[in-house]
């Protein structure tokens, strides 16, 4: 580490991806620019994957286990934490079952200390939510799905 490097600013930084569970994280400021990221546990894993048909590739990451959904797929636009409630003990912005228009707030993803509120596509009706308040989640990952 430089000499100007605040220490203390890396290990906040460490300590932050080991409580958000990120792979990585990176960090800028001025000139200044700090990249933190998990080692791969396993060499095997470096290989490229094969790449999926056409057909697949632009469908979203779901579990195995879960059946493909009638309605529209609501995907996460960033890594960050789920909040489906503005506050804790807060009503949802988009409990299953409520009506909601093109534009609303349906939930929030924190990215960095950041607040990103998630407006629906279009008018609907919330079908399904895929995550709980406060849950880790990847890009693409679906959060909700409108009727």
């Amino acid at each position: 580490m430089s000499k100007d490097l605040d220490e203390a600013l890396v290990r906040k930084l460490a300590d932050l991806l080991e409580e958000t569970g990120l792979g990585e994280i990176e960090y800028a400021t001025g000139d200044l620019r700090i990249r933190i990221a998990k080692p791969t546990v396993n060499a095997t894993y470096a290989a490229a994957p094969t790449p999926a048909p056409a057909s697949v590739a632009t469908a979203p990451a779901t579990p195995a286990a879960a059946p493909p959904e009638d309605g529209e797929v609501v995907p996460s636009p960033m890594v960050g934490t789920a909040y489906v409630a503005p506050e804790p003990g807060a009503a949802a912005f988009a409990p299953v079952g409520a009506s909601v228009r093109k534009g609303q707030t349906i939930m929030i993803v924190e990215a960095m200390k950041t607040m990103n509120p998630i407006p629906a596509p279009r008018d609907g009706k919330i079908k399904s939510v895929h995550v709980e308040n406060g849950q880790p989640v990847e890009y693409g990952q679906p959060l909700l799905v409108l009727e």
